[in-house]
C-alpha cells in the first residue's frame, strides 16, 4: 500500500480515479479564479456609480491584474521549488482575505486595494492547477483532463456574469448592499476549495535548493506598475505631461533591470531568459500578451455597451454575455481534443486570431445605440470561439518547450504575459473609452444644439421640472468630461430625445476601441504564421522512450 501514498515522483502517470481525485481541489480553486473575474465585469458599473467613481472603475480591475500578473511567475518559480500544493494553499487563502476586504469597502481607492489582494492569490490559482495537470497527466491525455478545466471554467464565466448581475441589481442582501455579495459568495466557495484541497490534493514533497529571485520580482513590479499607471492615468494627465514622462521612465528602468537582474540570475531566475531561445516559447508568449489584450478589451467593452448604451440592468447584461462564454468554452475543448489526437497546434492560434480580428471589426462596426441585441451577442460568440482556438494551444505549447524541471516558470509565463496583456489593456481601452467619449459626447450635443426639435424638448418646462432629468440639466451645465462620466446611473432613467447625443457619443467610443483591438489582433494573426509548423511532443514520455531504448 505504501507504493499508493501521496509520495510519488513528479510527472508519473496516475491512474484515472487518482487523477479525477486531485482534480477536485484543483477545479475548486479554478472556479473561484474564472468567477472572480467575470462576476465584477457586470456589476462594476453599479459599484463604480455608488462609490461615485465610473471613471476610476478601471482600477478595480487594473489592481486586481497587476498584483496577479506580477506574482503568477513568483508563484510558479516558487511551486518548482516547494512543491505545488503549499502554494496553491497559500494562494487560496490569500484570495479568501482580500474577497473579505473587497466586500467591505466604502470607497474605490479601497476597492482597488483590496482587488489587489484578490490578484495576489489568483496569481496562483490558474497558473498552478495548470502546472499540476502538467505534472501528472501526459500530453496524450493533458486535452482531455484539460477539457474539464475548460468546462469549469466555461460554467464559472457563465455564472459569473450573470450572479454578478443580479447581486448589483438587489438593493440590500441581508443587511449588506447586494453588490458586496459579489465578493461576499468567494467566501464560502473558498473555504470548501481549501478543505478539499488540504485532504485531496497530495503532491510529491518538494523542496530544491535554489535561490528565490526576489530581485526579478521587485524589477518587474517595478516595469509594470509605472506603465499601467500612466495607462489609467494618462487621459487626465496628458501623454506627455511631466507624471507621464516620470513614469515611461521608471517603467523603462524597470524592464532594463529585469532583464539584467534576470541575465545574472540565470537558472534561478524568476523567467529564465533561457527559455526564450525556443521559437515556440517566445512566439508563443507574445502572442498571450497581444490576446490578453484583446480578451480583456472586449470583456470590459462589451458589459459597458449593454448598459451605458443599450440601457440593460447588470443582470440583463451578464445573461448576455453568456454567449461570450460558450464560444470560449466550444473553442478550448474542440481546440484540445483535435491537439490531443494529432499533435498539432499552430493551425488553432492562426484561425483563433483571424476570427478574434473580424470579430473586433463587426464589433467596431455595427454597435450602435439602436443595433439589435442579437448583434452583439452573435458577434460574443464568435469573439469567445477565438480566444478559445488560442487560449489553451498556446499553453500546451509554451508547457512542452521547455524541460520538465521549468514546468511551473513555462506554464506560469503563459498566464503572465496574458495576464499582462490584460493589464494593460483593461487601462488602456477604458481610458480611451472616456477619453473619445467625453470628445464625441461634446460633438453630438454641439449638433444636437443646432436642431429645433432638441431645443423645442430640452426648453420645455414640463420636461425641464420632471426629478429624472435633474442630473441630465446638470451634465449640461457642466459638460461632458472625465469628471462628469463619473455617475451616469441616471442616464437612462432622463429624457431619451435629450440623453440621445449621449448614449451616441458612448457607442461611437466603443467601435472606437474595438476597432483598435481589432488592428492589435490583426498584428497576433500576423505573427501567427511564424510559429513553427510541427507536432507537439510530451518532453517526459520522450526521456522515458530514452531510457527503454538503452
Amino acid at each position: 500500500m505504501s507504493k499508493t501514498t501521496p509520495v510519488r515522483a513528479a510527472g508519473e502517470v496516475l491512474t484515472h480515479r487518482q487523477t479525477l481525485t486531485v482534480m477536485v481541489g484543483l477545479m475548486l480553486g479554478m472556479f473561484l479564479s474564472s468567477l472572480d473575474q467575470t462576476i465584477v465585469s457586470t456589476s462594476i458599473y453599479t459599484i463604480a456609480n455608488d462609490l461615485d467613481g465610473l471613471s476610476l472603475q478601471a482600477w478595480a480591475t487594473t489592481a486586481y491584474l497587476i498584483t496577479s500578473t506580477v506574482s503568477t511567475p513568483l508563484y510558479g518559480k516558487l511551486s518548482d521549488i516547494f512543491g505545488r500544493r503549499p502554494l496553491y494553499l497559500a494562494a487560496i487563502l490569500i484570495f479568501l482575505a482580500g474577497s473579505l476586504y473587497a466586500g467591505s469597502v466604502h470607497s474605490m481607492t479601497e476597492l482597488a486595494i483590496a482587488r489587489g489582494i484578490q490578484g495576489m492569490g489568483a496569481g496562483g490559482l490558474l497558473a498552478l492547477a495548470l502546472t499540476i495537470i502538467g505534472d501528472i497527466v501526459a500530453l496524450k491525455d493533458r486535452a482531455k483532463y484539460q477539457g474539464y478545466f475548460m468546462s469549469v471554467f466555461g460554467v464559472s464565466s457563465v455564472l459569473g456574469p450573470v450572479i454578478g448581475g443580479a447581486f448589483a441589481g438587489a438593493s440590500h442582501i441581508l443587511g449588506f448592499d447586494g453588490w458586496r455579495w459579489v465578493f461576499f459568495i468567494n467566501l464560502p466557495i473558498g473555504l470548501a476549495a481549501l478543505v478539499v484541497v488540504f485532504i485531496f490534493l497530495h503532491l510529491p514533497a518538494k523542496h530544491v535548493k535554489q535561490k528565490i529571485d526576489y530581485w526579478g520580482a521587485a524589477a518587474i513590479t517595478l516595469a509594470i506598475v509605472p506603465l499601467l499607471l500612466v495607462a489609467e492615468q494618462g487621459r487626465s494627465w496628458g501623454w506627455t505631461s511631466t507624471n507621464s514622462w516620470i513614469c515611461y521612465g521608471v517603467g523603462f528602468v524597470g524592464i532594463v533591470a529585469f532583464l539584467l537582474v534576470e541575465k545574472r540570475a540565470g537558472d534561478y531566475a524568476l523567467i529564465p531568459l533561457r527559455l526564450f531561445k525556443n521559437i515556440t516559447f517566445g512566439l508563443s508568449s507574445l502572442l498571450n500578451f497581444i490576446i490578453g489584450i484583446g480578451m480583456f478589451g472586449a470583456i470590459a467593452m462589451l458589459p459597458m455597451y449593454l448598459q451605458l448604451v443599450k440601457g440593460l440592468t447588470p443582470t440583463e447584461a451578464g445573461l448576455l454575455m453568456i454567449t461570450f462564454t460558450v464560444g470560449i468554452l466550444f473553442g478550448s475543448i474542440t481546440a484540445g481534443r483535435t491537439i490531443s489526437s494529432s499533435g498539432v497546434f499552430r493551425v488553432f492560434p492562426i484561425i483563433g486570431t483571424a476570427v478574434l480580428t473580424a470579430s473586433a471589426v463587426a464589433m467596431g462596426l455595427s454597435l450602435g445605440v439602436d443595433t439589435g441585441l442579437w448583434v452583439p451577442g452573435l458577434i460574443a460568440v464568435f469573439f469567445g470561439v477565438g480566444l478559445g482556438f488560442c487560449m489553451q494551444p498556446l499553453t500546451l505549447a509554451m508547457q512542452v518547450s521547455v524541460p520538465a524541471k521549468d514546468m511551473g516558470v513555462g506554464t506560469s509565463t503563459a498566464a503572465f504575459f496574458r495576464s499582462m496583456g490584460g493589464a494593460v489593456g483593461t487601462a488602456v481601452f477604458i481610458s480611451m473609452l472616456f477619453s473619445l467619449a467625453a470628445d464625441k459626447i461634446a460633438s453630438g450635443m454641439k449638433d444636437a444644439m443646432g436642431s429645433a426639435d432638441y431645443l423645442k424638448v430640452l426648453k420645455d418646462p414640463a420636461v425641464a421640472a420632471d426629478p429624472a432629468n435633474a442630473k441630465l440639466y446638470d451634465f449640461f451645465k457642466n459638460g461632458a468630461s472625465n469628471d462628469s462620466l463619473n455617475d451616469t446611473s441616471w442616464l437612462h432613467h432622463a429624457n431619451p430625445v435629450l440623453t440621445r447625443p449621449i448614449t451616441e457619443g458612448f457607442a461611437q467610443a466603443i467601435d472606437g476601441v474595438m476597432l483598435t483591438a481589432a488592428v492589435l489582433t490583426g498584428i497576433a494573426f500576423l505573427i501567427s504564421f511564424a510559429l513553427p509548423n510541427k507536432k507537439l511532443t510530451d518532453p517526459k514520455a520522450a526521456a522515458k522512450e530514452s531510457v527503454s531504448a538503452h
